[in-house]
């Protein structure tokens, strides 16, 4: 499986810094439409990846609406370090299918930790399909910001 091939690379998915602010990133998610996303630090390692849940419990910890109250609370608070692990952009296709099954994308490293870009289910299953014969509407690589 040639990896680079199929996955939406860095500069087309959306992600934030671990120093980014808690309100940043309820606006990205929000605007983007995603349920989860990429957090990385100052040099582009991938560090873990923030999903509504976390956003939810913050939320419930801090017991305000009020935006404002979210633009000093920064990403790293929150980041899960253990959810939505990586894998190499070397990576075996029974790696990818194992990983795939238990996340609806898998980010993509190089040797260094540095985020390549990311590798959806919907990629995969198409790659699969395409392996096995079966005709699919290939996915679109841009994602809007």
């Amino acid at each position: 499986m040639n990896i680079a091939k199929i996955m939406i690379p860095k500069v087309l998915t959306a992600f934030l810094h671990e120093e980014s602010s808690v309100r940043r990133g309820m606006e990205l998610m929000r605007r983007q439409g995603y349920t989860a996303i990429p957090v990385l630090d100052a040099g582009g390692k991938y560090v873990g990846t923030v999903n509504e849940g976390d956003f939810l419990r913050l939320l419930v910890s801090v017991g305000s609406t009020d935006p404002k109250d979210y633009e000093l609370k920064q990403i790293k608070d929150i980041v899960r370090h253990d959810f939505c692990p990586p894998l190499g952009i070397d990576a075996d296709e029974a790696d990818v299918i194992t990983a795939i099954m238990s996340q609806n994308f898998v980010p993509i490293v190089d040797v260094r930790g540095i985020l390549c870009g990311i590798l959806t289910r919907r990629a995969v299953i198409a790659y699969l399909a395409e392996k096995a014969g079966v005709e699919t509407e290939p996915e679109e690589k841009s994602v809007s910001f």
